[in-house]
């Protein structure tokens, strides 16, 4: 007998994540055939040979046999303690423990927190460009994404009179990520006060994305949400993928602030979901008061000299000498998001230059329309890899623009 497949749900329709979806399915295709690729499509430190603090690893390792048992739904005592208490550190009234909820990285978090907020049509304001996973949750948690413009030309720095004009009586919050991802930009404290006050206006829970907090370059300043928020609802995300080099650990954390009375169902929702998946990971946990209070591992990185630093600088000289990009510096994160010069190259589409790439050059990026923008002129890089090899990437991107100019211009005289 024929058996018809198994049917999926609809609304998966309507997600990507081309970080890890068709043109990375290909590159392993193109691995598995011998081709040896430079693949800049995940801010993955340890696939660039990044290791976690050697303090960190102590940390799990000397608990270890204490990691049999499930632990409290929102995590260990002592990684909520630490986690509350940098909070405090920045200003946060009524950062305690029992605040703290601490997942399966900052990932598991996005979801649970949106699944504990949302009715179905209820709307999320999301940047634009956004990371693809904030769109997804909201979406698969029957909620609709609306979108408000970061675009090049302010520094990727959303206009809060925009923000303000596209609230409606179905929104429910407003998504920061800050530093950026995937441009690098780092927000201000006076538009993030701005911000602040268009939430409180609108009873809208903010929700700070900031796992990039600690990766700044040339001065750039870090300004946290939730001290400016005050008594207003705020979740605030951190954890050891990023700043700490241990994506794989899967540790994130979130913290709940505001006014108890406001916030009080929003935390039993979310302490619901967190018990229904039991805990997260609990070697991991072990790691978080000693990255938390521990040495700056960070900083050293991302000053001049360091190896983030000149990563970046590569970015920015061999798109400063291109014929057909130009960059806005990223101030923070680990990306870069170059724009192509469509008068130079008309016609040119993002995911079908990434495609070419992959194919022609070895080299593996993702096409900017992945991060929910309405035009096709702009991609990612991670800043990962060592300089050198970034200085080879751009010399293969170089190459392939020039061949699509060729194109263009042989289509011309034709």
């Amino acid at each position: 007998m024929n058996h018809p497949p198994v049917p999926t749900r609809a609304r998966l329709g309507e997600v990507r994540y081309e970080i890890r979806g068709e043109l990375a399915r290909r590159a392993r295709e193109l691995e598995a055939q011998g081709r040896r690729l430079i693949k800049l499509n995940i801010g993955n430190p340890g696939a660039f040979g990044f290791r976690a603090p050697e303090h960190l690893q102590r940390a799990i390792a000397e608990h270890l046999a204490e990691s049999d048992p499930y632990t409290h739904q929102q995590g260990l005592p002592a990684a909520r303690e630490a986690i509350a208490a940098q909070h405090r550190a920045r200003g946060v009234h009524g950062a305690t423990p029992e605040r703290v909820f601490v997942g399966n990285g900052v990932s598991e978090l996005i979801d649970l927190s949106l699944r504990a907020l949302l009715n179905p049509g209820d709307e999320v304001l999301l940047p634009s460009p956004d990371y693809p996973l904030w769109s997804a949750a909201t979406i698969l948690n029957d909620g609709r994404p609306v979108y408000y413009r970061c675009e090049a030309g302010n520094g990727f720095l959303p206009d809060p009179d925009e923000i303000e004009s596209l609230v409606s009586s179905r929104t429910r919050a407003l998504v920061l990520i800050n530093p950026n991802n995937p441009t690098g930009a780092s927000y201000p404290r006076a538009l993030l006060e701005r911000l602040v006050a268009i939430a409180a206006k609108h009873d809208l829970l903010l929700m700070a994305d900031e796992i990039y907090d600690g990766i700044l370059y040339d001065g750039a300043a870090f300004q946290p949400l939730a001290p400016l928020a005050g008594d207003l609802p705020c979740l605030s995300f951190g954890g050891l993928s990023k700043v700490h080099r241990a994506c794989g650990w899967r540790v994130g954390w979130a913290l709940l602030s505001g006014d108890p009375l406001r916030i009080g169902e929003y935390h039993h929702a979310l302490d619901l979901l967190g018990a229904l998946r039991l805990c997260a990971n609990v070697p991991g946990q072990f790691a978080v008061a000693a990255a938390l209070t521990g040495p700056d591992t960070i900083t050293a990185l991302t000053a001049p000299g360091g190896r983030l630093y000149e990563s970046r600088r590569a970015v920015i000289d061999s798109c400063a000498a291109s014929d057909f990009l130009a960059l806005v510096p990223p101030q923070g994160a680990l990306y870069a998001f170059p724009a192509v010069d469509t008068e130079a190259l008309r016609g040119f589409d993002d995911h079908r230059f990434a495609v070419e790439l992959l194919e022609e050059e070895d080299v593996l990026i993702v096409p900017g329309s992945s991060f929910n923008v309405p035009y096709r002129h702009h991609f990612r890089v991670t800043l990962l890899p060592e300089a050198d090899t970034v200085r080879e990437v751009f010399r293969r991107i170089e190459r392939a623009l020039a061949r699509h100019a060729e194109r263009q211009t042989a289509r011309h005289v034709a």
